[in-house]
């Protein structure tokens, strides 16, 4: 007997089998948006950081009706998409230093206001180590004076464009250029870095929240909310690295999925320190299904029987697990 077969655009149209309604797909191509990181950039295949950035400014770009001008730091971000003399950006954008973007976009913001032109927004963005690191202190300064500017973290917890580095975002356990999967403790030490969202809140700016490039519709919504809102507002958003994480080009968006499901990287907003709203995991998985698919954690598994860091996979299990007491990312956790 033979069966029709039905062709579509598996990951973009559908989900599972289910061919999605028009209003609910992420469609890349298309004459409502305004592309503003165009082709030609030099991102890697499967570059979360690229895909995250363009939907996220085209998102800013839809609620300020085209009113925006972004600062940016070095990185990977500036590097891929502005090798002189050429450039991908289809708005005002303006390169900063590795550590000022939070400084340059509230300058930008302030000559806005000074000129009168109130509806001309303001966007900073900027890698993990030029916010959680260099960028320190200007971003803080930022939050604490509330200035007008959204600041969006891209987050590949390394600083991937200078060799893979460990940052302050790099995760216990990962196997970096200078965290050496050697010695007795093997990869970036337990105990260390910074937890940039919730610094964030801490400053009691008016809004926070964290997205991953596995739901773009959230985090488009998010980006959206954020540019209605006035004053100091942070986005930290986790975009997987197949160079840095050692992992298939093509398992981008499961690793986003899956660090989200396992509780490794809380999915919420809030407004003014508290929060808000908390994307609940609809199927918990352990920490090994996000962890084995990348090489720069391979250490922690044994190979054919021999070796591997069982207490190390259990400590990183056991702070998923107390991401999700603490934000009751399980439905049976609400109201514990």
């Amino acid at each position: 007997m033979n069966l029709p077969i039905k062709f579509y655009q598996t990951g973009t149209f559908t989900v599972g089998n289910r061919l999605l309604a028009p209003e609910q797909r992420s469609g890349q191509a298309s004459t409502e948006r305004s592309n503003s990181l165009n082709s030609g950039h030099r991102a890697c295949q499967g570059c979360g950081e690229a895909l995250g950035a363009r939907y996220a400014v085209d998102a800013a770009m839809r609620a300020t009706k085209g009113q925006l001008i972004a600062a940016n730091a070095t990185g990977c971000l500036e590097v891929f998409s502005t090798p002189y003399p050429e450039t991908s950006w289809q708005l005002p954008w303006i390169h900063s230093l590795f550590g000022n973007a939070a400084a340059v976009g509230t300058g930008i913001a302030a000559a806005m206001r000074v000129k009168g032109k109130k509806d001309v927004r303001v966007i900073a963005q900027g890698g993990d180590g030029g916010t959680t690191d260099i960028g320190f202190g200007c971003l803080s300064g930022m939050f604490e004076r509330n200035d007008d500017v959204l600041y969006i973290c891209y987050d590949n917890e390394a600083y991937m464009n200078t060799g893979v580095q460990r940052s302050s975002a790099t995760p216990a356990g990962a196997r970096t250029a200078t965290t050496m999967a050697v010695g007795p403790n093997p990869g970036a030490d337990f105990g260390k870095g910074k937890n940039l969202p919730l610094i964030a809140m801490a400053h009691a700016i008016p809004y926070v929240a964290t997205a991953t490039v596995d739901d773009l519709h959230d985090l488009e919504t998010k980006v959206e909310k954020a540019m209605s809102v006035r004053g100091a507002r942070y986005l930290h958003v986790l975009v997987p690295c197949p160079l840095g994480w050692g992992a298939a080009s093509h398992d981008t968006i499961k690793l986003a999925r899956l660090a989200r499901e396992t509780g490794i990287f809380p999915v919420f907003e809030a407004e003014h320190g508290e929060v808000t709203h908390v994307t609940q995991i609809r199927r918990h998985v352990p920490v090994d299904d996000y962890l084995k698919p990348q090489k720069r954690f391979a250490h922690l598994f044994s190979q054919n029987g021999k070796g591997g860091q069982p207490e190390m996979l259990a400590r990183i299990q056991a702070d998923a697990d107390r991401n999700i007491r603490r934000f009751k990312l399980l439905a049976e956790e609400k109201g514990a």
